[in-house]
């Protein structure tokens, strides 16, 4: 048996933890030897530290064409070589998502017989609350 007491309450009083750290000698200064406090002034190192360890977490960049609403009916008399017109007008810019969210648009280009897209305008966050109302 444990020479520990029944009440728990009177065993976490705040004045037990005091009188403990005035047995050990820590006085008024015992959270202050535990917890070290923290830096207000961050050197630039550790904030680039932080920033390398999310630098290789892989995010979905896609792009969109346009959109459109069909029907069921609609959608089950799809077949090969069925032709769905879309919102988007040609020579529009194509929207670039993340992880589905709008982030910018850009225009495609051809680079080496592969489709690539040339962001020519990133989208600030109002911008992207307009588009998702469309």
């Amino acid at each position: 048996m444990t020479d520990t007491p029944k009440n728990e309450d009177q065993h976490d009083s705040p004045e037990n933890w005091d009188d403990a750290a005035q047995e050990e000698g820590l006085g008024d200064k015992a959270s202050d030897t535990v917890f070290k406090p923290l830096e207000s002034n961050a050197s630039n190192s550790g904030a680039a530290h932080d920033l390398d360890i999310i630098m290789d977490i892989p995010v979905r960049l896609s792009v969109e064409l346009g959109r459109t609403r069909i029907t069921i009916k609609q959608l089950l008399d799809l077949a090969q070589g069925s032709v769905v017109e879309l919102d988007g007008l040609a020579g529009e810019p194509m929207d670039i998502l993340i992880n589905g969210y709008l982030i910018a648009q850009g225009e495609v280009v051809v680079l080496d017989d592969k489709y690539g897209i040339r962001i020519t305008e990133i989208v600030t966050p109002a911008e992207r609350v307009q588009k998702l109302n469309r």
